[in-house]
């Protein structure tokens, strides 16, 4: 398979899936919501040792519930959990749920980044803001392409971050999909590591630490680890975290979606160097709509589709961002 087997498609020809942001520039905060008005079937891979999340054990294919109606990435690190509150309201409003006869249940899993240190630390996403973001998505025109950058769960986003906030650089959220035959995948992803990032296609970083803080110059922050040795430290604890969210119209059980979910995480290893520390939360949704017509590709062929399409969405989650409160972004250094 090649690059070239792949073919970009618009994020909302992927399936019966709506997109919307809350955003506060001047905080430096927001979140980003994706919702499933008729239910998908969902999973999630944690692999960082910090997460912030709600949730996702039922996420578990031993679990018993099979359809998910939202994802909400949120900053405000713990804080930006009540988001999802007000996401589960106003499905719930719209009768989008799960019909337990005496109610309607939203089925909402949420993860959020730290961006407490970015902007105000004081203002994070809460239920207004949930609810917000889920009206976008639910009511805007699903032609109009889903903003990136520093917007929704991306605002407060930071990268190259070991040698403190004034050398590290702004990042974002970025949104890709793609097609292979009948198949269609698409990634929101929320691009808040510790470490640098790497376009994997060209191997050159496009964003990461800098050489000092009035520099445009970046410093290898994997190798700044190496030289420090046993002397060195890193940033403060649970404060870097890349969020992520895979979208297609494949048929999935939950244990299949668990699986392209885990095969996925390797988009994270070839972007973000380090990737998956102890300070790091990473988390990858999958929602899966299951409107794929004829029969259903191999689950390995799924998984690499999956990988190719978070690898995008990583990458433009720094070269879409753009300088905020006096960090520099990629498309300062060109």
């Amino acid at each position: 398979m090649t690059a070239s087997s792949l073919s970009p498609i618009p994020l909302a020809a992927v399936g019966a899936l709506r997109f919307g942001h809350w955003t506060d520039v001047e905080a430096g905060t927001g979140c980003t919501v994706i919702v499933a008005p008729h239910g998908a079937t969902g999973a999630v891979d944690v692999r960082g040792g910090a997460p912030a999340s709600r949730e996702t054990d039922l996420l578990k294919p031993e679990n018993t519930v099979q359809k998910v109606h939202a994802i909400c990435l949120s900053g405000g690190s713990a804080y930006g959990l009540e988001a999802a509150s007000g996401v589960a309201r106003e499905l719930e409003a719209r009768g989008i749920g799960l019909d337990v006869g005496v109610a309607c249940v939203s089925i909402v899993c949420s993860s959020c980044i730290f961006d407490l240190a970015f902007g105000s630390a004081t203002v994070r996403p809460g239920v207004d803001a949930g609810i917000s973001a889920t009206r976008a998505a639910l009511d805007s025109d699903p032609d109009i392409p889903l903003a990136e950058g520093c917007v929704g769960a991306g605002t407060g986003a930071t990268v190259g971050k070991l040698n403190g906030p004034d050398r590290a650089m702004k990042s974002g959220l970025g949104a890709r999909a793609f097609k292979l035959g009948g198949l269609r995948m698409g990634a929101i992803a929320v691009v808040n590591a510790c470490g640098d990032i790497v376009d994997p296609a060209t191997g050159h970083t496009i964003a990461g630490m800098r050489a000092a803080p009035d520099s445009l110059e970046l410093d290898n922050m994997e190798d700044a680890m190496l030289a420090a040795g046993a002397q060195m430290e890193m940033p403060l604890d649970r404060t870097n975290t890349t969020i992520s969210c895979l979208v297609t119209n494949a048929r999935l059980t939950k244990a299949e979606a668990t699986k392209v979910a885990q095969m996925a995480a390797d988009a994270y290893a070839h972007v973000i160097r380090p990737t998956h520390t102890t300070n790091d939360g990473d988390t990858i949704y999958v929602l899966a709509t299951g409107e794929l017509e004829g029969p259903t590709p191999p689950l390995d062929l799924i998984g690499l589709v999956a990988t190719r399409t978070l690898e995008a969405a990583l990458v433009a989650g720094a070269t879409e961002a753009t300088a905020l409160h006096d960090l520099p972004a990629a498309r300062d250094l060109i």
